[in-house]
């Protein structure tokens, strides 16, 4: 389908079967985080997914694109506050021709109660540093950094979400996991897989990709570490 898009936004390549997703040049685009995360979480017939931090909906749009000729009926909700970041994730579903997307401008905190225990997965690529804005542009500071939103709450707003039983697929900093693991264990998620990713043999992991389930057991698969 045709869009009018305005002087700033461009459509990408999804390097998906000419897929495209809507971008503001002006505003914070997706990183390889993003594509790492759609790459890592896994898809079910069926399933209703939210993305948390959505953005312009990356995360999401590329799982879909991923997944959509195996995987039957998935449904999607984009949960985004910034409106300029969440009107483009809706261009995006509309040049797409997709019909399962729905966008929320709203923050995490604020959910509506209609979406409580509704979701069977919830995909998350977070502000994940902390720090306060220095000399950031505040609309994309606020998606690196933890300045409206912080882990708890993330959690918390994934406990209200999902199903007993559900998912979320989190990509985070390797240095904060520890506290990823506790402090979505205090909401009844049990981190059930972990994966590191690193920029070159023998360094360091710098991010890590993690699975919790709502009421899972304690037991945790470590996957072969990803070089990026």
């Amino acid at each position: 389908m045709e869009i009018e898009l305005s002087e700033f936004e461009v459509a990408e390549d999804m390097q998906i079967d000419g897929l495209k997703i809507v971008q503001d040049t002006r505003l914070y685009r997706f990183t390889s985080d993003s594509v790492l995360l759609s790459k890592f979480a896994k898809a079910r017939s069926g399933e209703k997914v939210a993305d948390f931090c959505a953005g312009s909906g990356v995360v999401a749009y590329h799982f879909y694109a991923l997944h959509r000729h195996t995987k039957k009926n998935l449904r999607f909700s984009l949960f985004e506050m910034q409106k300029s970041l969440a009107d483009l994730s809706l261009k995006t579903a509309k040049l797409n021709d997709f019909d399962c997307f729905e966008t929320v401008n709203c923050r995490l905190q604020d959910i509506p109660k209609r979406y409580r225990e509704q979701f069977s997965l919830v995909l998350c690529n977070p502000p994940y540093e902390r720090g306060g804005l220095e000399n950031d542009d505040y609309e994309k500071a606020i998606c690196r950094k933890e300045i409206t939103i912080n882990l708890a709450e993330i959690a918390k707003a994934a406990a209200f979400a999902l199903k007993f039983g559900g998912r979320i697929n989190l990509v985070h900093r390797a240095d904060r996991l520890a506290e990823i693991c506790y402090t979505f264990k205090s909401v009844n998620i049990e981190i059930k897989k972990i994966q590191f990713v690193v920029g070159g043999k023998d360094e360091k992991p710098y991010l890590v990709l993690v699975e919790g389930v709502k009421g899972g057991k304690p037991a945790t698969e470590i996957l072969p570490t990803i070089v990026n």
